[in-house]
């Protein structure tokens, strides 16, 4: 029996209720996508289809991206490593896997949800700068728009490979 949306199976441990719904999103987006891809076949993993961004290429920019969102609500610069990171995003590479991407997006999505759990709910709405040109958030809208990205690239993902399985 296919278990209920994580939303709806309460609340996660130690996360803050105010973020538990980021938190939800990011663990529904997971369970999501390792359903979608348990047929899937490798060699269709940089295929873009009329043009769209390949499976791949959405799989590593979730990764990339809550890295990225994260760091910035922590106040932190993106490292060197972050930025290849960015640039490698949707670049072909024959040694990428699922079972890679997959994994990585598991430590990515753990490690969000227990940053999470060490943000204090009063810092919510702190002024938290993007990037080089510093441009505004809070990181309350850092960690939301970690989800709603998150999801809106889960849908994507979604319509991409089923488009490519047809």
């Amino acid at each position: 029996m296919k278990q209920p949306e994580v939303w709806m199976r309460g609340p996660i441990t130690g996360v803050p209720p105010l973020l538990q719904p980021v938190a939800h999103a990011l663990l529904q987006a997971g369970e999501e996508i390792h359903e979608l891809f348990e047929d899937f076949p490798g060699s269709l993993l940089w295929e873009q289809p009329a043009g769209m961004a390949s499976p791949a290429f959405h799989l590593q920019h979730i990764t990339g991206v809550l890295d990225r969102l994260f760091t910035y609500a922590s106040a932190m610069p993106l490292s060197e490593e972050q930025l290849a990171y960015l640039a490698s995003e949707g670049r072909r590479n024959e040694d990428v896997t699922i079972a890679g991407l997959l994994a990585a997006l598991d430590r990515q999505i753990k490690l969000s949800v227990e940053k999470l759990k060490d943000t204090d709910e009063t810092t919510l709405t702190s002024f938290r700068g993007i990037g080089r040109k510093q441009l505004p958030s809070t990181v309350m809208g850092l960690l939301f728009h970690a989800a709603e990205h998150t999801m809106r690239h889960n849908g994507q993902l979604l319509v991409t490979v089923k488009i490519l399985i047809q």
